[in-house]
């Protein structure tokens, strides 16, 4: 005898409150026909990773300045401006990863996906969900940020959603715990 199909899932209105309004979507719609709708994260996800980056470029031009004044280190400049070369290429395609990062809520999985390039898509099973967790860090709780994790046994499968708002985050965590708590399956 087969399982009645799940119920279709409600989802929380706040999860899309203050997020981008659309999702990039890859030049081959076909890899993504999905049946459930992408939510997004918040753009300010972006700006907290400019304040970020911008701390450590500054740290370390700081400190490639005193390695070459103080200590005549003048090969510092090297791996210093390497370093500040490669973070600001990142923060330079920055806007267009975080408009590529989305998860769906469907009847029985969470499915999230990343990546301009090197896209992933992962599908996590709500009966296979062992710990769903949000963590803040000092710049995400100054805007109002958080990251959802959710732990399964295969660790391959362990995903992070950054940049939610914190209502979304706090939303979003109860729905999967609620429906992860009827749907569990055994291993």
């Amino acid at each position: 005898m087969q399982p009645a199909p799940a119920a279709p899932l409600t989802v929380p209105a706040v999860l899309d409150e203050g997020t981008y309004t659309g999702i990039r979507t890859p030049r081959s719609p076909a890899a993504l026909a999905l049946d459930g709708t992408w939510h997004q994260i918040s753009p300010r996800y972006v700006v907290s990773q400019f304040v970020q980056y911008a701390i450590v470029i500054v740290l370390v031009a700081i400190a490639a300045v005193v390695a070459a004044t103080m200590f005549e280190q003048n090969w510092v400049w090297i791996p210093a401006g390497a370093f500040m070369v490669i973070n600001l290429i990142t923060l330079a395609i920055l806007p267009r990863q975080a408009k590529a990062l989305g998860y769906m809520l469907r009847a029985d999985d969470v499915v999230f996906r990343r990546g301009i390039l090197w896209q992933r898509m992962v599908a996590v099973p709500y009966g296979r969900m062992q710990l769903v967790d949000i963590t803040q860090g000092p710049l995400d709780r100054i805007f109002g940020l958080a990251q959802l994790k959710m732990v399964t046994a295969a660790a391959a499968t362990g995903v992070q959603i950054p940049g939610l708002t914190q209502g979304a985050a706090e939303a979003l965590r109860d729905t999967l715990i609620e429906v992860a708590e009827t749907r569990r399956t055994g291993l």
